[in-house]
């Protein structure tokens, strides 16, 4: 397992961290820059900040600081009528910002999100993202994009993810990618995984060729919003390390991505109060 006490090179930032700060929304070249002044080397932005910024303004200034990214936020919400339009766009903007794999949150019961589901069978939602990521998969594979599919926590199995532990996210992978290709795998999220008395066999089950991305933050007790109230590493009941070391003994030696929704906490505070102390929660804390 590689020591993070010493330095922070392989902490990467979620934007959606600093998406805010005080409140007000935090332009994205400005969190760019504020990342380049700390030594982050690596962020993973959102598509919504990315079309605010502009995506040649944002490739720009990512080549102007040298920074990387771990990933790209995001593909996926396969239920969604404009999923095949929007998946292509994701595409088209992952391999301009040359991100190392596109995140897919796959989507859930159609309409769900915007409080109205057209129906209750969450198989055939299952079944339309299988058959989505099927189709995406064979255009990312043309454009050199692997896909990582992010099981979500089974609290948002109805509106946002109808994949919701490693064990379904690694079933579809086995069946649409069975020769491990490198094209098509997952991103672990412990906020997501923690809880699953399966999470260890499945990461041994991943590998390293599955493994794509690595993202933590911490689960708050009590947890106030269980979208908008993830707590800072170290701040919560997740054994962050272990999952890590769990990682890492696959053969993962990527970004650690701090990727914290805290729209009560963290969001209402400085922004650069906010990388300092994910700078030192990497190094304690992860």
């Amino acid at each position: 397992m590689r020591d993070f006490s010493r330095d922070h090179r392989w902490l990467s930032i979620n934007t959606a961290t600093v998406r805010k700060q005080r409140g007000q929304d935090w332009p994205l070249l400005q969190i760019l820059d504020a990342c380049a002044a700390r030594d982050i080397r690596a962020v993973s932005p959102w598509r919504d900040q990315v079309a605010a910024a502009g995506l040649q303004a944002t490739a720009r200034k990512l080549r102007e600081h040298g920074l990387k990214l771990s990933g790209y936020c995001r593909g996926g919400m396969f239920t969604d009528d404009d999923a095949t339009e929007q998946n292509l766009r994701a595409l088209d903007e992952a391999c301009e910002l040359n991100a190392p794999c596109l995140v897919l949150v796959v989507g859930a019961l159609p309409g769900a999100l915007n409080g109205q589901a057209q129906h209750k069978d969450i198989a055939s939602a299952r079944a339309v993202v299988r058959d989505g990521i099927a189709t995406l998969l064979e255009r990312a594979r043309e454009r050199g994009m692997p896909l990582a599919i992010e099981p979500l926590h089974p609290m948002f199995a109805a509106d946002r993810a109808c994949i919701n532990t490693l064990e379904q996210a690694l079933d579809v992978c086995d069946e649409l990618d069975p020769a491990r290709s490198g094209a098509l795998g997952v991103a672990v999220d412990v906020y997501h995984v923690w809880w699953d008395p399966k999470l260890y066999a499945m990461i041994e089950r991943a590998g390293g060729r599955r493994i794509l991305a690595f993202h933590v933050c911490d689960w708050l007790t009590p947890t106030t919003d269980l979208l908008n109230d993830r707590g800072m590493m170290g701040d919560g009941v997740i054994d962050i390390p272990r999952i890590r070391a769990a990682v890492e003994a696959q053969g993962y030696a990527g970004y650690s991505e701090v990727e914290i929704f805290s729209m009560h906490n963290w969001w209402q505070r400085d922004g650069g109060e906010t990388l300092d102390t994910c700078i030192h929660r990497h190094q304690r804390c992860v």
